[in-house]
């Protein structure tokens, strides 16, 4: 027999039940009493050590081993559901682990009918010390809430890190092992969907080497570009900047938006150009020259449509570009087109993602950037309330950089690097200045209570109805 169902287990352990107050053994399953959780069978002829758990019994879902199951038909687990929602359980073994050493999870995963794989598919490491108790990490917090304490190991969330054959995922995370902890618990949970199915396979636990930073110097520059009677000459204003941003290491330098069409007294479309093209080719020179990324504000035509977008160039020629979303009225009376799409591109040092002014007052362009994998946004904004530059890093853990035309007098949008907290790392306090910030997009902020809330977001993030 290839694999046991273990739901049948569980209606003989509930008609058993006059003897509850004894443990049960039964073939591949065994039932225990209760306590916070309900641990409602062993694997026995599976893998050593693993266990099926749910928090009622009255929502478990049916577990499964698999001894042929897998890729490699060496075994797999699976949790499915009937026609049901709301059921709950996940398969969980403890690992020895040596605190203060870094440690790989890997498994394999596939899915199947499930609208939500996001949050129904779900694997977390827990830290916890001999005695089962919760441990601290070794660090202390620099977040922007209670800061200088030592935060509390809270679940990390492994994520899928590559696509496989046959619906196979791999799901990947590396984590430094908090120095009181002795023991990594591995779970494999299914959450809430009806009729869906998870299968887990080759799990595994394992020190490894400490991962090398990734230290990046984000870059932005707080200028006006006065003067300058055709495109061209308009970015050709932006040089002496972006030279000051090469000489202090930046690794990508954020210009403001619409930077051909400020101060020249003309309609949006008698700037616009097609991308790539004249204004793009030029930055790429530059990005070639001085050895970084370029994000520039533009206008773009394509046919006989406008659009209000940014542009991102390298040392390696053009990367791509992001027409703006969310449209103010005088956009939309200007005759401009919003885009539809929110790309992420590679980079040599990271994922970055762009997004335009008025995209700043609505959450949903930075979470759509940020589940598109970037760890970096760009902002050529006009002007915006700059607290709200501060909630679209904090609520997607990103640096967010931004390039405006507000001076610091207004007491509004300023030229600046947000950290993934919302803190303002640096900001340019007159036109004409360049502002650096070197971060480690390797390293996560470890919040007290929360933990790594970036890797949280994918499966904690609520489902919203699609208007399509």
């Amino acid at each position: 027999m290839k694999s046991l169902p273990l739901r049948l287990f569980v209606l003989l352990g509930i008609i058993c039940s006059f003897v509850t107050a004894q443990d049960i053994s039964y073939g591949q399953v065994h039932f225990g009493k209760g306590t916070a959780k309900t641990k409602i069978h062993k694997i026995e002829r599976g893998p050593a050590g693993w266990t099926a758990v749910s928090p009622r019994e009255e929502i478990a879902p049916d577990f499964e081993y698999n001894l042929r199951g897998g890729p490699d038909g060496l075994g797999s687990f699976s949790i499915s559901t009937d026609h049901r929602s709301g059921s709950f359980g996940w398969f969980e073994k403890s690992f020895p682990v040596d605190g203060g050493k870094y440690y790989e999870f890997t498994a394999l995963q596939r899915t199947k009918n499930l609208k939500l794989g996001r949050r129904t598919a779900v694997t977390r490491v827990l830290w916890r010390d001999a005695d089962g108790n919760r441990v601290k990490h070794d660090f202390v917090s620099d977040a922007s809430y209670a800061r200088g304490t030592q935060p509390r190991a809270e679940p990390e969330f492994p994520a899928i890190v590559d696509e496989l054959e046959n619906g196979w995922s791999l799901i990947k995370g590396t984590y430094l092992v908090p120095s009181a902890a002795t023991q990594g618990i591995i779970e494999l949970s299914y959450r809430w969907e009806a009729r869906g199915k998870v299968e887990w396979a080759q799990v595994n636990i394992s020190q490894t080497k400490a991962p090398l930073p990734r230290k990046v110097k984000l870059a932005t520059v707080h200028f006006r570009p006065v003067g300058g009677d055709s495109n061209l000459e308009k970015c050709k204003l932006f040089e002496p900047l972006i030279s000051k941003a090469a000489k202090q290491g930046a690794n990508i330098v954020v210009l403001p938006e619409c930077l051909t069409y400020y101060g020249r007294s003309l309609k949006y479309h008698e700037c616009a150009e097609a991308i790539p093209g004249e204004s793009t080719e030029y930055f790429e020179t530059l990005a070639k020259k001085y050895d970084l990324y370029i994000c520039a504000g533009l206008l773009e035509r394509e046919g006989r449509l406008v659009f209000n977008t940014a542009a991102l160039v390298g040392p390696e020629g053009f990367v791509g570009k992001y027409r703006k979303v969310t449209l103010p009225r005088g956009e939309i009376e200007g005759g401009i087109t919003p885009g539809i799409e929110y790309p992420v591109f590679e980079t040599s040092f990271g994922k970055v993602g762009m997004m335009i002014c008025y995209d700043g007052f609505f959450p949903e362009v930075a979470r759509k950037l940020s589940q598109n994998g970037a760890e970096v946004i760009c902002w050529p904004v006009w002007g915006c309330n700059p607290l709200l530059g501060a909630a679209r890093a904090c609520e997607n853990h990103v640096f967010v950089v931004s390039s405006t035309y507000c001076g610091v007098d207004l007491d509004w949008m300023i030229t600046g690097v947000y950290g993934r907290d919302g803190k303002v790392l640096s900001q340019a306090q007159e036109f004409g200045e360049v502002v650096v910030s070197e971060v480690d997009l390797g390293r996560p902020l470890i919040w007290s209570s929360l933990g790594d809330f970036k890797a949280q977001l994918p499966s904690h993030t609520p489902v919203v109805p699609s208007e399509e």
